[in-house]
């Protein structure tokens, strides 16, 4: 057997395996809005908290 057949096949099967558990996979649901969403409102309630506690 030649080297570069092997090396083929390797690359193949590889790129197939992954192309089948790309499918496969389940799909996350982006919740990248919300994400942000909480982190504005948390510093926003930080902000708050700080501007009361020296009085401005």
């Amino acid at each position: 057997m030649n080297k570069k057949n092997f090396y083929v096949g390797m690359g193949m099967g590889i790129m197939a395996v992954s192309a089948a558990a790309m499918m496969v996979r389940p799909r996350k649901k982006n919740c990248m809005k919300s994400s942000v969403g909480k982190a504005l409102h948390n510093m926003g309630e930080m902000v708050d908290s700080v501007c009361d506690a020296m009085g401005w």
